[in-house]
Protein backbone atom coordinates (compact mmCIF):
# COMPACT_ATOMS: atom_id res chain seq x y z
CA UNK A 1 0.00 0.00 0.00
CA UNK A 2 1.81 3.55 -0.88
CA UNK A 3 1.27 6.13 1.29
CA UNK A 4 -1.13 8.49 -0.47
CA UNK A 5 -3.57 5.51 0.31
CA UNK A 6 -2.61 5.00 3.59
CA UNK A 7 -3.35 8.62 4.62
CA UNK A 8 -6.61 8.58 2.72
CA UNK A 9 -7.42 5.87 4.43
CA UNK A 10 -6.46 6.87 8.18
CA UNK A 11 -8.20 9.95 7.62
CA UNK A 12 -11.24 8.39 6.37
CA UNK A 13 -11.22 6.17 9.96
CA UNK A 14 -10.88 9.82 11.66
CA UNK A 15 -13.60 11.31 10.06
CA UNK A 16 -15.57 7.83 11.16
CA UNK A 17 -14.60 8.32 14.59
CA UNK A 18 -15.34 11.64 14.89
CA UNK A 19 -18.59 11.11 13.27
CA UNK A 20 -19.24 8.81 15.55
CA UNK A 21 -19.20 11.15 18.78
CA UNK A 22 -21.18 13.69 16.52
CA UNK A 23 -24.13 11.40 15.98
CA UNK A 24 -23.80 10.97 19.77
CA UNK A 25 -25.90 7.05 19.19
CA UNK A 26 -26.59 7.19 22.84
CA UNK A 27 -27.09 2.93 22.70
CA UNK A 28 -25.42 -0.03 21.72
CA UNK A 29 -23.60 -0.92 18.35
CA UNK A 30 -25.30 -3.77 17.81
CA UNK A 31 -29.30 -4.50 19.14
CA UNK A 32 -30.13 -7.02 21.01
CA UNK A 33 -29.57 -10.56 19.28
CA UNK A 34 -28.85 -10.33 15.50
CA UNK A 35 -28.80 -7.39 13.30
CA UNK A 36 -32.46 -6.98 11.48
CA UNK A 37 -32.65 -6.04 7.58
CA UNK A 38 -35.46 -3.21 8.77
CA UNK A 39 -32.55 -2.43 11.02
CA UNK A 40 -30.17 -1.59 8.29
CA UNK A 41 -32.67 -0.20 6.40
CA UNK A 42 -33.78 2.36 9.01
CA UNK A 43 -30.08 3.51 9.34
CA UNK A 44 -29.80 3.53 5.51
CA UNK A 45 -32.90 6.57 5.47
CA UNK A 46 -30.52 8.56 8.23
CA UNK A 47 -27.78 8.03 5.81
CA UNK A 48 -29.75 9.56 2.96
CA UNK A 49 -31.22 12.17 5.03
CA UNK A 50 -28.50 14.17 4.77
CA UNK A 51 -26.54 14.97 8.25
CA UNK A 52 -22.58 16.44 8.17
CA UNK A 53 -19.99 14.63 6.32
CA UNK A 54 -18.08 13.03 9.49
CA UNK A 55 -21.10 11.70 10.50
CA UNK A 56 -22.32 10.59 7.08
CA UNK A 57 -19.16 8.49 7.15
CA UNK A 58 -19.88 7.18 10.72
CA UNK A 59 -23.29 5.60 9.41
CA UNK A 60 -22.38 4.66 6.26
CA UNK A 61 -19.49 2.22 8.37
CA UNK A 62 -22.00 1.66 10.71
CA UNK A 63 -23.90 0.36 8.43
CA UNK A 64 -21.50 -1.64 6.67
CA UNK A 65 -20.74 -3.47 9.50
CA UNK A 66 -24.34 -4.14 10.98
CA UNK A 67 -24.99 -5.93 7.24
CA UNK A 68 -22.06 -8.51 7.88
CA UNK A 69 -24.00 -9.12 10.64
CA UNK A 70 -26.81 -10.08 9.13
CA UNK A 71 -27.75 -13.95 8.68
CA UNK A 72 -28.56 -15.18 4.84
CA UNK A 73 -32.42 -14.41 5.05
CA UNK A 74 -32.02 -11.01 6.68
CA UNK A 75 -29.63 -9.76 3.96
CA UNK A 76 -32.33 -11.14 0.86
CA UNK A 77 -34.66 -8.96 2.95
CA UNK A 78 -32.59 -6.18 3.14
CA UNK A 79 -32.31 -6.51 -0.62
CA UNK A 80 -36.07 -6.41 -0.60
CA UNK A 81 -36.38 -3.53 1.06
CA UNK A 82 -33.84 -1.63 -1.40
CA UNK A 83 -35.87 -3.27 -4.29
CA UNK A 84 -39.07 -1.32 -2.74
CA UNK A 85 -38.18 1.04 -0.63
CA UNK A 86 -34.85 2.73 -2.46
CA UNK A 87 -36.50 3.72 -5.56
CA UNK A 88 -36.87 6.71 -7.55
CA UNK A 89 -38.66 9.11 -5.22
CA UNK A 90 -42.32 9.01 -7.27
CA UNK A 91 -43.42 12.75 -5.91
CA UNK A 92 -40.42 14.25 -7.08
CA UNK A 93 -40.59 12.07 -10.13
CA UNK A 94 -44.04 13.57 -11.18
CA UNK A 95 -43.25 17.08 -10.75
CA UNK A 96 -40.12 16.82 -12.84
CA UNK A 97 -42.27 15.37 -15.53
CA UNK A 98 -45.02 17.97 -15.30
CA UNK A 99 -42.44 20.37 -15.09
CA UNK A 100 -40.59 19.27 -18.12
CA UNK A 101 -43.67 18.68 -19.73
CA UNK A 102 -45.08 22.42 -19.33
CA UNK A 103 -41.51 24.02 -19.65
CA UNK A 104 -39.32 22.03 -21.54
CA UNK A 105 -35.69 22.90 -21.51
CA UNK A 106 -31.88 21.68 -19.56
CA UNK A 107 -32.83 22.67 -16.30
CA UNK A 108 -36.16 20.35 -16.64
CA UNK A 109 -34.52 17.52 -18.39
CA UNK A 110 -31.63 17.49 -15.64
CA UNK A 111 -34.57 17.74 -13.34
CA UNK A 112 -36.11 15.01 -14.58
CA UNK A 113 -32.50 12.58 -14.78
CA UNK A 114 -31.65 13.24 -11.17
CA UNK A 115 -35.65 12.47 -10.21
CA UNK A 116 -35.58 9.37 -12.37
CA UNK A 117 -32.27 8.04 -10.46
CA UNK A 118 -33.05 4.96 -7.69
CA UNK A 119 -32.45 6.36 -4.21
CA UNK A 120 -30.25 3.48 -3.81
CA UNK A 121 -27.91 4.64 -5.91
CA UNK A 122 -26.87 7.38 -3.95
CA UNK A 123 -27.35 5.20 -0.50
CA UNK A 124 -24.23 3.40 -2.11
CA UNK A 125 -22.10 6.10 -3.07
CA UNK A 126 -22.44 7.42 0.00
CA UNK A 127 -21.68 3.98 1.93
CA UNK A 128 -18.96 4.48 -0.64
CA UNK A 129 -17.67 6.91 1.79
CA UNK A 130 -16.72 4.19 4.55
CA UNK A 131 -13.00 3.60 4.98
CA UNK A 132 -12.76 -0.02 3.08
CA UNK A 133 -16.01 0.57 1.25
CA UNK A 134 -15.30 -0.56 -1.62
CA UNK A 135 -14.56 -4.31 -0.74
CA UNK A 136 -17.54 -4.57 1.25
CA UNK A 137 -19.87 -3.23 -1.41
CA UNK A 138 -17.96 -5.76 -3.87
CA UNK A 139 -19.09 -8.63 -1.28
CA UNK A 140 -22.51 -7.17 -0.81
CA UNK A 141 -23.02 -7.22 -4.55
CA UNK A 142 -21.61 -11.50 -4.54
CA UNK A 143 -24.38 -11.89 -2.21
CA UNK A 144 -27.00 -10.38 -3.91
CA UNK A 145 -26.10 -12.23 -6.80
CA UNK A 146 -26.46 -15.85 -4.52
CA UNK A 147 -29.85 -14.21 -4.16
CA UNK A 148 -30.94 -13.76 -8.01
CA UNK A 149 -31.49 -17.20 -9.09
CA UNK A 150 -34.15 -17.74 -6.73
CA UNK A 151 -35.03 -13.80 -6.71
CA UNK A 152 -35.07 -12.31 -10.17
CA UNK A 153 -37.35 -9.39 -8.70
CA UNK A 154 -34.04 -8.55 -6.88
CA UNK A 155 -33.01 -7.72 -10.70
CA UNK A 156 -33.15 -3.62 -10.72
CA UNK A 157 -31.07 -3.52 -7.38
CA UNK A 158 -28.20 -5.17 -9.08
CA UNK A 159 -28.36 -3.31 -12.22
CA UNK A 160 -27.63 -0.21 -9.85
CA UNK A 161 -24.48 -2.22 -8.28
CA UNK A 162 -23.32 -2.75 -11.77
CA UNK A 163 -23.89 1.13 -12.99
CA UNK A 164 -21.91 2.16 -9.97
CA UNK A 165 -19.24 -0.68 -10.10
CA UNK A 166 -18.74 -0.53 -13.74
CA UNK A 167 -17.84 2.96 -13.16
CA UNK A 168 -16.11 2.87 -10.02
CA UNK A 169 -13.69 -0.22 -11.40
CA UNK A 170 -13.55 1.43 -15.12
CA UNK A 171 -10.04 0.89 -17.30
CA UNK A 172 -9.00 4.16 -16.19
CA UNK A 173 -8.73 3.07 -12.65
CA UNK A 174 -7.02 -0.24 -13.34
CA UNK A 175 -3.39 -1.12 -13.07
CA UNK A 176 -1.23 -3.83 -14.29
CA UNK A 177 1.10 -5.42 -12.47
CA UNK A 178 3.42 -8.52 -13.05
CA UNK A 179 3.04 -11.12 -10.58
CA UNK A 180 6.49 -13.62 -10.05
CA UNK A 181 7.87 -14.40 -6.58
CA UNK A 182 8.81 -11.32 -5.18
CA UNK A 183 5.24 -10.88 -5.29
CA UNK A 184 3.88 -10.67 -1.52
CA UNK A 185 3.16 -13.55 -0.08
CA UNK A 186 -0.91 -12.61 0.42
CA UNK A 187 -1.02 -11.88 -3.16
CA UNK A 188 0.40 -15.03 -4.28
CA UNK A 189 -2.00 -17.38 -2.11
CA UNK A 190 -4.66 -15.61 -3.84
CA UNK A 191 -3.43 -16.20 -7.03
CA UNK A 192 -3.75 -19.81 -5.80
CA UNK A 193 -6.99 -19.34 -4.46
CA UNK A 194 -8.52 -17.81 -7.46
CA UNK A 195 -7.19 -19.97 -10.20
CA UNK A 196 -10.57 -21.07 -12.01
CA UNK A 197 -8.93 -22.50 -14.85
CA UNK A 198 -5.88 -25.31 -14.12
CA UNK A 199 -6.21 -25.63 -10.76
CA UNK A 200 -2.47 -24.66 -8.82
CA UNK A 201 -1.77 -27.83 -6.72
CA UNK A 202 1.37 -26.11 -4.57
CA UNK A 203 3.78 -23.42 -3.84
CA UNK A 204 6.21 -24.96 -6.18
CA UNK A 205 3.31 -25.31 -8.72
CA UNK A 206 2.76 -21.76 -8.65
CA UNK A 207 6.41 -20.86 -8.63
CA UNK A 208 6.88 -23.08 -11.91
CA UNK A 209 3.74 -20.65 -13.25
CA UNK A 210 5.31 -17.03 -12.02
CA UNK A 211 8.64 -17.23 -11.79
CA UNK A 212 9.94 -19.49 -14.58
CA UNK A 213 12.24 -17.67 -17.55
CA UNK A 214 9.27 -18.60 -20.22
CA UNK A 215 6.47 -17.99 -17.96
CA UNK A 216 4.38 -14.70 -17.29
CA UNK A 217 1.33 -13.73 -14.81
CA UNK A 218 -0.11 -10.28 -14.89
CA UNK A 219 -2.77 -8.94 -12.94
CA UNK A 220 -5.12 -5.97 -13.21
CA UNK A 221 -5.50 -4.17 -9.55
CA UNK A 222 -7.64 -1.43 -7.72
CA UNK A 223 -6.61 1.20 -5.38
CA UNK A 224 -9.54 1.08 -3.07
CA UNK A 225 -8.35 -2.59 -3.11
CA UNK A 226 -5.04 -2.87 -2.70
CA UNK A 227 -3.98 -6.68 -2.48
CA UNK A 228 -6.83 -8.04 -3.95
CA UNK A 229 -6.52 -8.88 -7.73
CA UNK A 230 -9.28 -8.50 -9.88
CA UNK A 231 -8.22 -10.71 -12.53
CA UNK A 232 -5.07 -12.74 -13.91
CA UNK A 233 -3.87 -13.85 -16.85
CA UNK A 234 -1.11 -16.89 -17.08
CA UNK A 235 1.55 -16.88 -20.15
CA UNK A 236 3.42 -19.26 -21.63
CA UNK A 237 6.13 -18.23 -23.89
CA UNK A 238 6.86 -21.35 -26.48
CA UNK A 239 8.44 -21.76 -29.59
CA UNK A 240 4.86 -23.04 -31.53
CA UNK A 241 1.17 -22.83 -31.05
CA UNK A 242 0.37 -25.67 -28.54
CA UNK A 243 -2.23 -28.40 -28.88
CA UNK A 244 -2.69 -29.68 -25.32
CA UNK A 245 -2.30 -27.76 -21.76
CA UNK A 246 -0.13 -30.73 -19.85
CA UNK A 247 2.96 -29.58 -21.59
CA UNK A 248 2.28 -26.36 -20.42
CA UNK A 249 1.36 -27.14 -17.03
CA UNK A 250 4.52 -29.08 -16.48
CA UNK A 251 6.85 -28.85 -13.54
CA UNK A 252 9.86 -30.13 -14.25
CA UNK A 253 10.43 -29.08 -17.46
CA UNK A 254 13.33 -27.47 -18.82
CA UNK A 255 12.46 -23.91 -19.91
CA UNK A 256 12.60 -22.27 -22.62
CA UNK A 257 14.95 -19.39 -23.01
CA UNK A 258 12.18 -16.42 -23.68
CA UNK A 259 14.59 -15.01 -26.58
CA UNK A 260 13.77 -17.73 -28.78
CA UNK A 261 10.18 -18.17 -28.11
CA UNK A 262 7.97 -17.25 -31.09
CA UNK A 263 4.59 -17.52 -29.38
CA UNK A 264 2.73 -15.94 -26.04
CA UNK A 265 0.11 -18.51 -25.21
CA UNK A 266 -2.81 -17.33 -22.28
CA UNK A 267 -3.78 -20.25 -21.41
CA UNK A 268 -5.61 -19.26 -17.79
CA UNK A 269 -7.69 -15.98 -17.27
CA UNK A 270 -9.43 -16.10 -13.71
CA UNK A 271 -11.57 -13.15 -12.85
CA UNK A 272 -11.25 -13.09 -8.70
CA UNK A 273 -13.85 -11.12 -7.02
CA UNK A 274 -17.40 -12.35 -7.83
CA UNK A 275 -18.78 -9.18 -6.79
CA UNK A 276 -17.52 -7.97 -10.14
CA UNK A 277 -19.43 -10.32 -12.20
CA UNK A 278 -20.70 -8.84 -15.38
CA UNK A 279 -17.94 -5.62 -14.91
CA UNK A 280 -15.80 -6.95 -17.82
CA UNK A 281 -11.23 -6.69 -17.63
CA UNK A 282 -10.81 -9.48 -19.64
CA UNK A 283 -10.67 -7.49 -22.76
CA UNK A 284 -8.59 -4.80 -21.72
CA UNK A 285 -6.00 -7.24 -19.73
CA UNK A 286 -5.30 -9.06 -23.11
CA UNK A 287 -4.59 -6.47 -25.06
CA UNK A 288 -2.49 -4.52 -22.33
CA UNK A 289 -0.78 -7.60 -21.50
CA UNK A 290 0.13 -8.02 -25.55
CA UNK A 291 1.49 -4.49 -25.29
CA UNK A 292 3.79 -5.62 -22.57
CA UNK A 293 5.51 -8.75 -24.05
CA UNK A 294 5.58 -7.19 -27.17
CA UNK A 295 7.79 -4.25 -25.47
CA UNK A 296 9.80 -6.72 -23.67
CA UNK A 297 9.86 -9.51 -26.56
CA UNK A 298 9.88 -7.28 -30.00
CA UNK A 299 10.21 -10.64 -31.90
CA UNK A 300 6.90 -11.99 -30.42
CA UNK A 301 4.41 -12.05 -33.50
CA UNK A 302 1.82 -14.90 -32.87
CA UNK A 303 -0.43 -14.40 -29.48
CA UNK A 304 -2.90 -16.81 -28.87
CA UNK A 305 -5.10 -18.96 -26.55
CA UNK A 306 -5.18 -22.39 -25.55
CA UNK A 307 -8.47 -22.36 -23.94
CA UNK A 308 -11.09 -24.61 -22.14
CA UNK A 309 -14.64 -25.58 -23.97
CA UNK A 310 -16.57 -25.78 -20.74
CA UNK A 311 -19.98 -26.28 -22.63
CA UNK A 312 -19.12 -28.45 -25.48
CA UNK A 313 -19.78 -31.96 -23.35
CA UNK A 314 -23.62 -30.54 -22.16
CA UNK A 315 -23.76 -29.90 -25.89
CA UNK A 316 -22.50 -33.30 -27.31
CA UNK A 317 -24.70 -35.01 -24.58
CA UNK A 318 -27.75 -32.89 -25.72
CA UNK A 319 -27.11 -34.05 -29.34
CA UNK A 320 -26.60 -37.50 -28.64
CA UNK A 321 -29.93 -37.90 -26.35
CA UNK A 322 -32.17 -36.03 -29.95
CA UNK A 323 -32.91 -38.48 -32.02
CA UNK A 324 -33.73 -36.03 -34.92
CA UNK A 325 -29.97 -34.18 -34.21
CA UNK A 326 -28.86 -32.25 -37.11
CA UNK A 327 -25.14 -32.78 -36.10
CA UNK A 328 -24.74 -35.93 -34.73
CA UNK A 329 -24.78 -39.09 -37.17
CA UNK A 330 -25.20 -42.78 -36.66
CA UNK A 331 -22.05 -43.06 -37.52
CA UNK A 332 -21.01 -40.78 -34.87
CA UNK A 333 -23.18 -42.23 -32.36
CA UNK A 334 -21.10 -45.61 -32.92
CA UNK A 335 -17.92 -44.29 -32.44
CA UNK A 336 -18.84 -41.95 -29.62
CA UNK A 337 -19.67 -44.98 -27.35
CA UNK A 338 -16.09 -44.82 -27.14
CA UNK A 339 -15.42 -41.96 -25.12
CA UNK A 340 -16.44 -42.29 -21.36
CA UNK A 341 -17.49 -39.35 -18.85
CA UNK A 342 -14.65 -38.78 -17.42
CA UNK A 343 -11.88 -41.82 -18.49
CA UNK A 344 -9.28 -40.99 -21.08
CA UNK A 345 -10.26 -43.66 -23.93
CA UNK A 346 -6.75 -45.81 -25.08
CA UNK A 347 -4.56 -44.24 -27.72
CA UNK A 348 -5.90 -45.73 -30.34
CA UNK A 349 -9.06 -45.06 -29.74
CA UNK A 350 -8.37 -41.68 -29.51
CA UNK A 351 -6.95 -41.57 -32.98
CA UNK A 352 -10.31 -42.86 -34.55
CA UNK A 353 -12.40 -40.53 -32.31
CA UNK A 354 -10.55 -37.50 -33.16
CA UNK A 355 -12.29 -36.84 -36.49
CA UNK A 356 -15.51 -37.46 -34.97
CA UNK A 357 -14.85 -35.01 -31.83
CA UNK A 358 -13.57 -32.38 -34.54
CA UNK A 359 -16.08 -32.31 -36.76
CA UNK A 360 -18.87 -32.65 -34.16
CA UNK A 361 -16.76 -29.39 -32.34
CA UNK A 362 -16.45 -27.71 -35.75
CA UNK A 363 -20.43 -27.29 -35.89
CA UNK A 364 -20.79 -26.55 -31.71
CA UNK A 365 -18.27 -23.27 -32.89
CA UNK A 366 -19.61 -22.59 -36.21
CA UNK A 367 -22.93 -23.75 -36.78
CA UNK A 368 -24.76 -23.93 -33.33
CA UNK A 369 -26.11 -20.76 -31.87
CA UNK A 370 -28.10 -19.92 -28.80
CA UNK A 371 -31.86 -18.25 -29.13
CA UNK A 372 -29.73 -14.86 -29.07
CA UNK A 373 -27.74 -15.93 -32.14
CA UNK A 374 -24.49 -15.97 -30.32
CA UNK A 375 -21.92 -18.40 -30.20
CA UNK A 376 -22.93 -21.50 -27.37
CA UNK A 377 -19.48 -21.48 -25.79
CA UNK A 378 -19.03 -18.91 -23.49
CA UNK A 379 -15.35 -18.56 -23.52
CA UNK A 380 -15.76 -18.35 -27.45
CA UNK A 381 -18.18 -15.62 -26.88
CA UNK A 382 -15.30 -13.79 -24.45
CA UNK A 383 -12.32 -14.11 -27.22
CA UNK A 384 -14.46 -13.85 -30.65
CA UNK A 385 -15.94 -10.40 -28.35
CA UNK A 386 -12.44 -9.42 -28.17
CA UNK A 387 -11.64 -9.38 -32.00
CA UNK A 388 -9.64 -12.53 -31.52
CA UNK A 389 -10.60 -15.08 -34.57
CA UNK A 390 -10.97 -19.28 -34.03
CA UNK A 391 -7.76 -20.36 -34.83
CA UNK A 392 -7.27 -23.95 -34.45
CA UNK A 393 -9.83 -26.86 -32.42
CA UNK A 394 -7.51 -29.39 -30.94
CA UNK A 395 -9.60 -32.93 -29.82
CA UNK A 396 -7.92 -34.17 -26.36
CA UNK A 397 -5.88 -31.42 -26.03
CA UNK A 398 -6.95 -31.39 -22.33
CA UNK A 399 -6.94 -34.82 -20.98
CA UNK A 400 -7.65 -34.25 -16.71
CA UNK A 401 -10.59 -35.54 -15.22
CA UNK A 402 -12.31 -31.62 -15.53
CA UNK A 403 -11.59 -31.45 -19.17
CA UNK A 404 -13.49 -34.89 -20.22
CA UNK A 405 -16.12 -34.27 -17.69
CA UNK A 406 -16.32 -30.23 -19.43
CA UNK A 407 -15.15 -30.64 -22.57
CA UNK A 408 -14.97 -34.46 -23.64
CA UNK A 409 -11.11 -33.28 -24.09
CA UNK A 410 -11.47 -30.85 -26.16
CA UNK A 411 -9.68 -27.38 -26.41
CA UNK A 412 -9.14 -24.19 -29.30
CA UNK A 413 -7.08 -22.08 -29.76
CA UNK A 414 -7.98 -18.09 -30.40
CA UNK A 415 -5.19 -15.43 -31.88
CA UNK A 416 -5.23 -12.54 -31.80
CA UNK A 417 -3.80 -10.70 -34.69
CA UNK A 418 -2.90 -7.25 -34.00
CA UNK A 419 -4.20 -5.52 -36.98
CA UNK A 420 -7.35 -7.15 -37.10
CA UNK A 421 -8.68 -6.93 -33.71
CA UNK A 422 -11.18 -4.17 -34.06
CA UNK A 423 -12.69 -5.32 -37.23
CA UNK A 424 -13.26 -8.44 -35.69
CA UNK A 425 -15.06 -7.32 -33.10
CA UNK A 426 -16.91 -4.82 -34.88
CA UNK A 427 -17.90 -7.92 -37.37
CA UNK A 428 -18.80 -9.91 -34.20
CA UNK A 429 -21.38 -7.57 -32.28
CA UNK A 430 -22.58 -5.58 -35.51
CA UNK A 431 -23.02 -8.67 -37.80
CA UNK A 432 -22.65 -11.44 -35.30
CA UNK A 433 -19.88 -12.84 -37.88
CA UNK A 434 -17.32 -15.77 -36.52
CA UNK A 435 -13.97 -15.06 -37.93
CA UNK A 436 -12.74 -18.45 -38.73
CA UNK A 437 -8.99 -20.07 -39.86
CA UNK A 438 -9.80 -22.20 -42.62
CA UNK A 439 -8.37 -25.18 -41.56
CA UNK A 440 -11.40 -24.75 -38.53
CA UNK A 441 -13.84 -24.46 -41.22
CA UNK A 442 -12.45 -27.22 -43.53
CA UNK A 443 -13.72 -29.54 -40.79
CA UNK A 444 -17.02 -29.09 -40.96
CA UNK A 445 -18.91 -31.86 -42.97
CA UNK A 446 -20.27 -31.20 -46.43
CA UNK A 447 -24.18 -31.01 -45.65
CA UNK A 448 -23.14 -28.73 -42.22
CA UNK A 449 -21.41 -26.22 -44.87
CA UNK A 450 -24.61 -25.21 -46.30
CA UNK A 451 -26.18 -24.62 -42.43
CA UNK A 452 -23.30 -21.63 -41.64
CA UNK A 453 -24.55 -18.33 -40.46
CA UNK A 454 -22.69 -15.60 -40.32
CA UNK A 455 -19.16 -16.95 -40.93
CA UNK A 456 -15.81 -14.98 -42.25
CA UNK A 457 -12.52 -17.22 -43.00
CA UNK A 458 -9.65 -15.63 -41.44
CA UNK A 459 -6.66 -14.97 -43.85
CA UNK A 460 -2.97 -14.95 -43.15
Amino acid sequence: MDSGTSFFGDLLGTIAERGRALLDLGRERRPAGAVRAAHVAELCERLLSGQGEASGVALAQEILVAYRGLKTGERVAFFETLAVAFGPDSLRLDKAIAAHAAFPGARTVAELHAASEPRRQELIRRLNLAPGATGLLVAMRADLLDSLARRPDLAEVDRDFTHLLASWFNRGFLVLRRIDWSTPANVLEKIIRYEAVHEISDWNDLRARVDSPDRRCYAFFHPALVDEPLIFVEVALTREVPDAIAPILETKRTPLDPKTAKVAVFYSISNCQKGLGGVSFGNFLIKQVVEEISREFPALRTFVTLSPVPGFRAWLDGELANSASLAVTAEDRAALEALGRTGVPEEGARAALRPVVEALAAYYFLVARSPKGKPLDPVARFHLGNGARLERINAFGDLSPRGMKQAAGLMVNYRYVLEDIEKNHEAFFDRGTIVAAPQVRKMLRADSQQKLPAVREATG
